[in-house]
């Protein structure tokens, strides 16, 4: 089983950027964990993060032609921009796990709209990078119900 884990703009600056809303685990720290975590279960992670928008989009694509069961996605700022993201998702059919490390409901009003939710089969927000895991788990458990 593949996932790809896919994380948008400033992701990068985990434990830099505004660590009362996303931790002080750094990026680094973050994709360790979850590769970590992946592998003890036997699934294969891609873990991808990048600041430009089409990229992503290329990301999502490329899941989709790697044959990957799943994408875990944070689409950063672009979750309430980003109508590409959402057709990207759209077009490939894989179920989705969208996630946020802060509680994004409870955060200014421009962050209440998320394009990408409308085609995912589920939505982690405020759980911290362990928000992740819960998606992980998400993903194996789908994929065993549906075997």
């Amino acid at each position: 089983m593949k996932i790809y884990i896919i994380n948008g703009p400033n992701l990068n600056m985990l434990g830099i950027r505004e660590p009362a809303h996303y931790g002080s685990m750094s990026y680094d720290g973050l994709v360790k964990m979850l590769t970590e975590y992946a592998d003890a279960r036997g699934v294969e992670t891609v873990i991808y993060q990048s600041n430009h928008e089409g990229d992503l989009v290329d990301m999502i694509q490329e899941a989709y032609f790697a044959g990957a069961y799943g994408i875990v996605i944070n689409p950063g700022a672009y979750t309430h921009t980003s109508i590409a993201l959402l057709d990207a998702v759209k077009a490939t059919s894989l179920p989705t796990v969208e996630v946020h490390i802060s509680k994004v409901e409870e955060r200014e009003a421009y962050r209440q709209v998320s394009y990408v939710r409308e085609a995912a089969v589920k939505t982690v927000t405020g759980h911290g990078t362990d928000g992740y895991i819960e998606a992980i788990d998400f993903l194996i458990e789908r994929s065993k119900n549906e075997s």
